[in-house]
């Protein structure tokens, strides 16, 4: 097992990567820790959560091609807590929402990994060298700091820790989330949500006005009781409808909001699509009205693995796959594309394409479809 505690930081480390928002937004409307971010899109935005959800678990249930039994039984259960299935899930999420995914593997008795490990990666921070370069990690949980050596920088315990990111042009070493480009339209879409449940609350309009006619104008008193009448008898959905009994010299004038101030129901719906931009999920697949995209949802989903799902899913298999390279010399770890379900409809047109070449033998026909010969022997 790694020895994660003892070790002594001999460089300083490298600023903590903060996800920052462009300017034009006040510092309550979008939060800037990564941790309130994150429970503003997964906890309290229902298109976001989705989205999030939909593209990670579609990232984990990705079949795999892996090379030698070993590394087969590794990459099937990583660790005791998480299948394949949902470390692959785990990884996918810190990619999208942080831009950062960190593997460190638990050495067994062999000098192999017998365990792979996800690090969260808002506890992570680069360690550098007098050159820049990333030599280590230091990994902090509580007042506990650990320190972890990088990947290719050598080490006795073995290859060190895997650091998958996002590209980022403005930084080199840490990746950019897409929870940074979606938290003004989160914040935009949490906001519109708070709007109409207080319209709700009120009837879904401004009840009104108490215009008093007569002379002079009410002593503080009384207003003060008119006041607090109004809210515990008449203010609120549960009091909506129940008639009102003025007194001498009150009159009730009733208000109403124009159809530009209602118009909550267009800026939710914008909001909502954007956030399925960022995340790269077709609207249509999140159940979002008025989206003519895609012809139907096969097509909508085949986009979403293509674009997506496929992306994302690829850098993590070839980084594992050279991360554990370090143990298993002939490791391969890869997308089995001919088993995605989605993908289907596309592996029929290259086959009729393919069957239809008649310029082609037998053999490069097989090649092309990705056959060995072997099969058909």
């Amino acid at each position: 097992m790694l020895n994660w505690f003892g070790r002594k930081s001999g460089r300083p480390a490298l600023p903590r990567h903060v996800l920052g928002y462009g300017g034009g937004w006040d510092a309550g409307d979008v939060p800037a820790s990564y941790a309130a971010r994150v429970r503003e899109a997964l906890t309290r935005n229902p298109v976001a959560s989705r989205a999030i959800r939909l593209v990670a678990e579609s990232a984990g249930s990705a079949p795999l091609k892996v090379s030698g039994g070993a590394l087969a039984g590794l990459i099937a259960q990583p660790n005791p807590r998480e299948t394949r299935a949902g470390f692959l899930e785990t990884l996918a999420v810190h990619l999208l929402l942080h831009g950062n995914a960190y593997v460190d593997a638990a050495i067994g008795a062999g000098g192999r990994p017998a365990e792979l490990h996800a690090l969260r990666p808002d506890r992570v921070t680069v360690e550098g060298d007098a050159r820049g370069w990333p030599a280590a990690y230091l990994y902090r949980a509580g007042e506990t700091a650990v320190r972890l050596p990088a990947h290719g920088c050598g080490s006795g315990d073995g290859a060190g820790v895997l650091h998958i990111r996002m590209l980022n042009p403005t930084d080199d070493h840490y990746g950019l989330g897409c929870l940074a480009a979606a938290a003004g339209a989160v914040a935009t879409h949490n906001a519109a949500a708070a709007w109409n449940r207080a319209l709700l609350g009120n009837a879904a309009r401004p009840s009104g006005a108490l215009v008093f006619e007569g002379e002079g104008a009410l002593s503080p008193a009384q207003f003060a009781r008119l006041r607090a009448e109004m809210e515990a008898s008449f203010a609120g959905a549960g009091n909506a409808g129940r008639p009102m009994l003025l007194e001498g010299g009150l009159k009730w004038q009733a208000l109403s909001m124009t159809p530009a101030d209602m118009d909550f129901a267009g800026m939710h719906a914008a909001a909502a699509r954007d956030i399925a931009l960022a995340f790269g999920v077709p609207p249509m697949l999140l159940g979002l009205p008025g989206d003519n995209t895609y012809a139907n949802y096969s097509e909508a989903n085949r986009a979403l693995w293509r674009l997506t799902v496929l992306p994302l899913a690829q850098r993590i298999v070839e980084a594992l796959s050279g991360w554990l390279s370090h143990w298993w010399a002939d490791a391969s770890v890869a997308i089995d594309k001919d088993e995605i379900p989605a993908l289907s409809h596309d592996r029929e047109i290259l086959w009729a394409q393919v069957s239809a070449a008649d310029f082609l033998s037998g053999e490069e026909k097989r090649r092309l479809l990705g056959i060995d010969a072997e099969d058909f022997a």
